[in-house]
């Protein structure tokens, strides 16, 4: 039986960066919906006084807002990204999927603007 070690490199790797990529957008979401500041390789956790923003590569991807109904935010900021939907879909009552290019915000066709999620 013939072996591919690189085959087996790239797939081992892969996992390994997905696993790893999971892991930022659980600790970024958990700080994001607890209001504390996080910052590792290219996801941030900002804290204000009025909202709290989750960011990707120093671009705003959603905004948790200190009123009394917790107004949540998100945008894609114009980037149709796997990162990007990782992010956002670790968020609670967000669930980004994507059909032929085009991407659903909770079942509905969604063009990445900024929007309120209920």
């Amino acid at each position: 039986m013939k072996t591919y070690p690189y085959l087996c490199y790239v797939i081992n790797n892969q996992l390994k960066t997905n696993t790893m990529s999971r892991a930022i957008t659980t600790n970024a979401i958990e700080k994001f919906l607890n209001a504390e500041t996080f910052n590792t390789s290219n996801t941030e956790v900002e804290v204000l006084p009025n909202v709290t923003i989750l960011k990707l590569f120093g671009n705003p991807i959603a905004y948790q807002y200190n009123d009394p109904e917790r107004t949540l935010s998100i945008t894609n900021a114009g980037w149709k990204s796997n990162t990007t939907k990782e992010r956002l879909n670790g968020i609670p009552k967000v669930r980004i999927t994507q059909t032929q290019g085009k991407w659903f915000l909770n079942g509905n066709e969604w063009d990445g603007k900024l929007i309120d999620v209920k």
